[in-house]
């Protein structure tokens, strides 16, 4: 029995669009190489399948329905879904993942990762690595030689060769402990700015990134603002603090220069910790690169504590894949890449020094 299933293969969908495009059937029959009797037995088919009709059969030329420009709308994302899917596999059987998850911490900069983000996609790999194989099946072709001309797949489309590596970047927001735990539990591939002092399960490569440097400010408007000298915790505690939540659900959440029983405002990233700091909402440390333009804007104020606080070093951590006797896997190639970057002293020095906004209105 015949089904849509059935009949609803791309050789039918790719019919479809050649008489659209062609405008009659006889013209489509040509291009396919099929006499035009058998192209109509084919839509009929089709037809019958899906109990529509595709065609207006009263027009000369090849009228289509409502139906029928549905079909085809539908049928020609569906073809490019299918190329899609075999150009990832194609990728991924050549050692560029389907997908790369970067868990990145707060504090780390954005408009690096975005700088990077936009590096990754500006490669061209099939670029090159295609263009000597096409030279050559042109060569063997001319020569004769019939296996030249299964050498490169038909069904990729010519753009589709040069439309980046494919690896799909899912990229992860995560405070403290939450960028160890998605890196540990597989949530991640990568991640960026973990406390380097943590320990290092196994199967987590560790690689330095930065220190980075924080200073405690207040609003111009601030008490604390006036305060001469260094501050105390006697009386720092009789003052709100603004902390960013850790994103950790599972591991012990990391809590950094909070005084007992003081009073806090939990914010959920550090843009909005510097936002409260700026109102006068509360007061705490920040990165210094973030903070900078705002000091010198007159829209923060450092002061000094009698309590001398860390530099925390940052670092990046990756998963070392093991295979099934234990022997350490190759990373892949999207991996690999981010990875070459990271090793870039530029690079680490950039996640880390641009952090900076421009002052608020």
């Amino acid at each position: 029995m015949t089904t849509s299933r059935n009949v609803l293969t791309p050789e039918a969908l790719s019919m479809m669009d050649t008489i659209a495009r062609a405008g009659s059937f006889a013209a489509a029959a040509r291009e396919l190489g099929k006499v035009p009797s058998a192209l109509t037995y084919n839509v009929r088919q089709l037809e019958d399948a899906l109990d529509v009709l595709l065609f207006d059969r009263r027009s000369r030329q090849a009228q289509l329905t409502p139906a029928g420009a549905e079909l085809l709308a539908e049928g020609r994302r569906l073809l490019e879904q299918i190329d899609a899917v075999a150009n990832r596999v194609r990728r991924v059987g050549s050692g560029w993942e389907t997908q790369l998850t970067i868990a990145v911490d707060d504090v780390v900069s954005r408009s690096t990762i975005f700088d990077l983000c936009e590096s990754f996609y500006a490669l061209r790999p099939w670029a090159g690595e295609d263009a000597p194989d096409r030279e050559g099946a042109r060569a063997r072709a001319a020569a004769g030689d019939a296996t030249a001309r299964t050498s490169l797949p038909s069904s990729t489309p010519p753009h589709a060769r040069d439309a980046g590596p494919g690896t799909r970047v899912r990229l992860r927001n995560e405070v403290l402990a939450g960028t160890w735990e998605a890196l540990i539990n597989g949530e991640a591939d990568l991640a960026i700015g973990v406390p380097a002092e943590s320990p290092t399960p196994t199967g987590i490569a560790v690689q330095a990134l930065a220190d980075m440097p924080f200073v405690f400010v207040v609003a111009p408007h601030h008490p604390l603002a006036a305060h001469v000298g260094p501050i105390s915790d006697a009386e720092l505690v009789r003052h709100r603090a603004v902390a960013v939540a850790d994103s950790a659900q599972r591991l012990d959440r990391i809590t950094v220069n909070l005084l007992p029983g003081q009073e806090v405002l939990t914010v959920s990233t550090l843009r909005d910790k510097l936002e409260a700091q700026r109102r006068g909402l509360g007061c705490g440390f920040l990165p210094e690169p973030m903070v900078r333009p705002h000091v010198e804007a007159g829209q923060l104020v450092v002061r000094e504590l009698q309590r001398q606080p860390q530099t925390p070093r940052l670092a990046y951590a990756w998963r070392c894949p093991i295979g099934p006797r234990g022997q350490p896997v190759a990373l892949g190639k999207a991996l690999s890449w981010w990875l070459e970057q990271l090793q870039s002293p530029a690079s680490r020095r950039s996640l880390v020094e641009r952090q900076a906004s421009p002052p608020l209105g």
